[in-house]
């Protein structure tokens, strides 16, 4: 029971697994937040394109 409680590998792999997820949690975020800038920024190349064939009629900044 003492070699046990005094057993320290499964620290190790406890501390990548945390390590990990929380890689993955800020992976995850990232991708999350970037993902509706770039929508934003595609519905604007979208409304400049409408601008330019209705040749002014739209909105474009």
């Amino acid at each position: 029971m003492h070699a046990f409680l005094n057993d320290r590998s499964g620290v190790t792999s406890i501390e990548y697994a945390l390590l990990a997820s929380l890689i993955a949690i800020v992976i995850a975020t990232t991708v999350s937040l970037l993902g509706q800038n770039l929508a934003a920024l595609w519905q604007q190349a979208r409304n400049c394109m409408a601008y330019a064939a209705n040749k002014g009629s739209g909105t474009c900044p």
